[in-house]
């Protein structure tokens, strides 16, 4: 592991933010590096609110889309709301969808199959809204790159608007609306929503039209939080506010879907990295391992007992993608060893019953033991598919960009990608794409990195110190949890490993005449750098340990060395 400690922000803006707070230099500093300089910074940082939501007009062509759906519902047009079968996109239609059927009776939901149609808008699609009568799509989470989709959907006699967030090409497609913050002509304050992000947009500026105002929209939010965690977008500025209230109704009044989820697991209060690893994998597995439309129709079920049906069979499809994954990683590494590839500077794995829809979580599984860029490769109808994962700094859709004479097409961004190509193709491009990063990358990059934010000591960490610590959730890009380090810490003589295979660490870290117990999952190989009362420095993020009705603060050890 490489540890790296964050620069230092300037003094003088530190100490002006500590006054200005009443704050610890320490805690000024955290803001200082999350962007947060001013006392107006820190309220909105510190109390969020949905009145900071921008007006949803500000985004080009909000003023079309909503004419086009106010036009559609005044005619009793059918309205097809059609969305990406991954987290993002089954929640941006079960919000669509569920706010349209207040209006209309004439809504229903399209989610394309991941393996008979692929990503985004298809044709299958658009035949099946023109031969059921559909005059309007509504695309979430997809389109902006649709040009002869939706040219093809307007020779049919349909409508598209679109609510994308991912970067358009040179051209848009001829929709009536493309609402998309990263359009170069779109002067929206924030950039970053996600696809459900840009579809409450849409849903809160129809509902102005009805003199509503963003709280009366509260029921959506549990799916915006959702998405937002699961997309892995920044949680900074607007998508701060919507995950911070969108978890408030996770926690008290989720939809009965999301409810079923919950019940699932011993879990009373949720953050956004439960929603990340036990909601969200849940709705993904429906498209991974079935289809998208389980998910969907889990999301806009009213009736609980229903929900709890359509739950346990998505939860079903989840063990299956669990069991499917853990099995192809394992195969996948007895390859990487046959083959005498641990050395590699990548890795590059084939086979052709491995399935299409656990490809990319294999990919970064693997990272986890050979911590360099990574393509797992499965078969695909006559060519192969490969999911593309990268390490932190190194830009994976630049490297397969330089080995494009290899394959039949591309798409992604820096740390991840997919791509297809000719199975005759496949040697020389794992060749070219192994000769490629070796020429590029930094050597250093190569092993992981723990980026730090603070050296802080043990007598520091304070209940009071936690609970401005806790203000600062929810956490993600742009606002992760704060990691510190520690030195000249001793164990008190009681550590040990834990857990299956010994595979943990625990102990009671002290300094000076400060005591704290920490656990280092997956650690327990560190065991030796801590015994015989040996001085040694680790880096950690500080959480709560709940044990038979007591709480205390524990590390969370990330690294220990000698």
């Amino acid at each position: 592991m490489r540890w790296t400690l964050k620069p230092k922000p300037d003094l003088k803006t530190v100490e002006a933010l500590r006054k200005a707070l009443q704050v610890d230099a320490s805690v000024a500093t955290l803001l200082i590096q999350r962007g947060i300089e001013t006392y107006e910074d820190a309220k909105t940082f510190f109390r969020p609110s949905l009145a900071d939501l921008h007006d949803p007009f500000l985004m080009k062509d909000m003023d079309k889309a909503v004419e086009r759906i106010e036009n559609a519902l005044a005619n009793d047009e059918n309205i097809l709301v059609y969305g990406d079968y991954d987290v993002d996109g089954t929640t941006s239609v079960a919000l669509m969808s569920s706010y349209l059927k207040t209006k209309s009776g004439s809504i229903a939901t399209y989610i394309p199959d991941r393996y008979d149609e692929g990503y985004g808008i298809s044709y299958k699609g658009i035949d099946f809204a023109h031969d059921n009568d559909f005059t309007l799509i509504i695309a979430l989470d997809c389109g902006v790159k649709a040009i002869d989709k939706v040219d093809y959907a307007s020779e049919k006699g349909i409508d598209f608007i679109i609510c994308d967030h991912h970067r358009p090409g040179d051209k848009l497609p001829k929709a009536v609306a493309v609402l998309d913050p990263k359009r170069d002509d779109c002067e929206y304050p924030y950039k970053e929503l996600c696809g459900c992000g840009v579809g409450f947009k849409l849903v809160q500026a129809l509902a102005s039209k009805d003199d509503k105002t963003v709280e009366d929209l509260g029921e959506y939010l549990d799916l915006v939080a959702t998405a937002i965690g699961a997309d892995i977008v920044p949680i900074t500025g607007e998508n701060r506010a919507l995950a911070y209230f969108g978890l408030q109704v996770i926690n008290t009044n989720p939809r009965p879907g999301i409810k079923a989820i919950i019940a699932q697991v011993e879990k009373k209060i949720l953050t956004i990295t439960d929603v990340v690893f036990i909601v969200a994998p849940r709705i993904n597995a429906a498209g991974r391992m079935k289809h998208g439309n389980y998910a969907v129709t889990l999301l806009t079920e009213t009736d609980e007992g229903l929900a709890k049906t359509f739950a346990a069979e998505i939860n079903e499809f989840n063990l299956d993608r669990r069991e499917t994954d853990k099995r192809i990683t394992e195969e996948a590494l007895i390859q990487i060893t046959e083959n005498n590839e641990q050395d590699r500077i990548t890795t590059v794995v084939y086979h052709e019953s491995w399935h299409k829809g656990v490809i990319g979580i294999v990919a970064s599984r693997l990272i986890e033991t050979h911590y360099r860029p990574t393509l797992v490769f499965t078969k695909s109808g006559d060519k192969l598919a490969a999911s593309a994962r990268s390490i932190k700094g190194f830009d994976v859709y630049n490297a397969l960009a330089a080995c494009s004479e290899h394959i039949e097409q591309f798409g992604g961004h820096k740390y991840a990608a997919g791509l297809t190509l000719k199975e005759e193709n496949y040697d020389a491009f794992k060749q070219a794409f192994e000769d490629e990063v070796s020429k590029t990358i930094d050597r250093n990059l190569l092993t992981p990195e723990i980026s730090m934010d603070a050296q802080i000591e043990l007598n520091d960490i304070t209940p009071k110190f936690y609970r401005i610590l806790s203000q600062f959730a929810p956490f993600g890009p742009g606002n992760m949890t704060p990691i510190f380090m520690t030195q000249n810490l001793q164990d008190t003589g009681y550590g040990k490993c834990v857990g299956e295979d010994d595979k943990h660490l625990r102990l009671t870290v002290t300094q000076s005449h400060a005591k704290l117990v920490g656990i280092g999952f997956s650690l327990g190989d560190k065991l030796h750098l801590i015994q015989n009362r040996q001085s040694f420095d680790a880096t950690y993020s500080i959480d709560e340990n709940h044990w038979q009705g007591n709480v205390s603060l524990q590390l969370k050890l990330r690294d220990i060395k000698a």
